[in-house]
């Protein structure tokens, strides 16, 4: 699954906005649902961790001039789940890059 949320901030406001907010991606999904780690392997990339209904969802973020690219890896068992699952993320995405 690929969203691509485009922007007009500097790569640094990006990273410091996506910092700042990285704690409620877990609230993206139903209370309850999930579980979400992330971390920082390089200075334009978090990585995401879902766990939903006992499947494990790894993916991350891509920090870029214009678009921020956010990638998770489906497995088979929630890929029927990934229409609603990409409108979700479009929708709640934007608080990312929130001030």
């Amino acid at each position: 699954m690929r969203v691509t949320l485009p922007h007009s901030l500097t790569k640094e406001e990006v990273r410091t906005r996506m910092h700042k907010h990285a704690d409620e991606i877990g609230s993206f999904f139903p209370a309850g649902l999930a579980r979400v780690t992330t971390g920082w392997p390089s200075e334009d990339r978090m990585s995401i961790t879902a766990e939903v209904m006992g499947q494990t969802i790894p993916g991350g973020v891509e920090v870029r001039d214009t678009e921020v690219v956010i990638e998770m890896d489906l497995p088979l068992l929630l890929s029927v789940m990934k229409g609603p699952l990409e409108a979700a993320v479009k929708k709640e995405a934007g608080r990312l890059l929130a001030p």
